[in-house]
C-alpha cells in the first residue's frame, strides 16, 4: 500500500556533474533500459546491480529516480535512494539534499509528529532502532500520557489519523522491499481468517507455545519471515494491534 507521491522538492536541474541518458555510456544505457521496463525483483536486482558499477552506475540512478519524482512511488524508489544512501559520496550526498532532503516518502502527520528520524532509520535498514521510534511515534499520536507510559491502549489507536498511519506503513514497506509493515500484517491475518495463532507462527513471533523473545530472537533484517515488523506487544493481549490491523487507514486512500 503505497498511495503516496513523492515529496516535492526543488526544481533544480539535475545536470553538470549528474547524469543525463545522454551521458550515460552504452552499458548503463542498456541497464537503465532493463530497468525501466523490468518490474518486481529483477528491478530491485538490477539496482544492487547499477550501484555495484561506481560513479557511472550511481549517476544511473540518481538520473532514473529523478524521473521518477513526479510518479507514484513504487518500491524501486525506496531501493534506489537506499542504494544512493549506502554509496554516501559526495556527489549522492549532494543529490540526496538537493532533490530528497526527507527521503522519498512525503512526511505527511496531522499532529505534527516528525517522522524524519523514523525515515532515516529505516533507509539505512537499521530495523531494531526503527521499530522502537515505531512504537514511540505511535505514542506521541496518542498523547503526552502515552509518550510517559511508552505504550498504547486500543481506544487511543482507534482515532490515530489515517494520514499519519499510512505514513509509517508506507517507510516500513518501501524500505523493506515491501516486506513489512502494518498493511502487510494486515493481508496476512485476513489471509489466516484473522486467525491470531496462525498469525503469529506465519510472521515469526511464536514457535509453537513459545513466544519469540525480544529482542534477541527477532530478525531485524530481510532475512526475517514476511510482516515481521513492526512489533506489537503480546504480553498486552490483542487489542492494541487488532485495532491498528482495523483500522480505516487500509482501506482509505488519500
Amino acid at each position: 500500500m503505497l498511495a503516496m507521491q513523492h515529496p516535492q522538492t526543488s526544481s533544480s536541474t539535475f545536470n553538470s556533474s549528474s547524469a543525463t541518458m545522454q551521458n550515460v555510456p552504452d552499458a548503463m544505457t542498456n541497464l537503465l533500459s532493463q530497468l525501466q521496463s523490468a518490474s518486481g525483483k529483477n528491478q530491485l536486482q538490477l539496482v544492487e546491480e547499477l550501484a555495484s558499477k561506481g560513479e557511472t552506475g550511481l549517476e544511473a540512478l540518481m538520473s532514473f529516480l529523478l524521473e521518477r519524482q513526479s510518479k507514484p512511488i513504487e518500491l524501486i524508489d525506496g531501493k534506489i535512494y537506499q542504494a544512493l544512501i549506502a554509496a554516501d559520496t559526495a556527489q549522492t550526498r549532494e543529490f540526496l539534499q538537493a532533490h530528497f532532503p526527507q527521503g522519498v516518502v512525503s512526511l505527511r502527520s496531522e499532529r505534527g509528529v516528525d517522522y524524519l528520524p523514523l525515515q532515516r532509520l529505516l533507509a539505512t535498514q537499521d530495523f531494531e532502532a526503527a521499530d522502537r521510534a515505531t512504537i514511540e511515534k505511535l505514542c506521541e499520536l496518542a498523547g503526552e500520557v502515552a509518550v510517559q507510559r511508552r505504550w498504547l491502549y486500543f481506544t487511543e489507536v482507534e482515532s490515530f489519523p489515517i494520514t499519519d498511519l499510512q505514513t509509517i506503513n508506507s517507510l516500513w514497506l518501501l524500505h523493506s522491499e515491501g516486506k513489512f509493515g502494518f498493511s502487510v500484517q494486515r493481508e496476512l491475518w485476513l489471509g489466516v481468517g484473522k486467525d491470531w495463532d496462525k498469525l503469529w507462527e506465519q510472521i515469526g513471533w511464536k514457535r509453537g507455545n513459545a513466544w519469540t523473545r525480544y529482542p534477541g530472537e527477532f530478525t531485524w533484517n530481510l532475512s526475517a519471515p514476511r510482516g515481521h515488523l513492526p512489533l506489537s506487544n503480546q504480553l498486552r493481549g490483542v487489542r492494541v494491534i487488532s485495532a491498528i490491523l482495523a483500522h480505516p487507514a487500509w482501506t482509505t486512500e488519500l
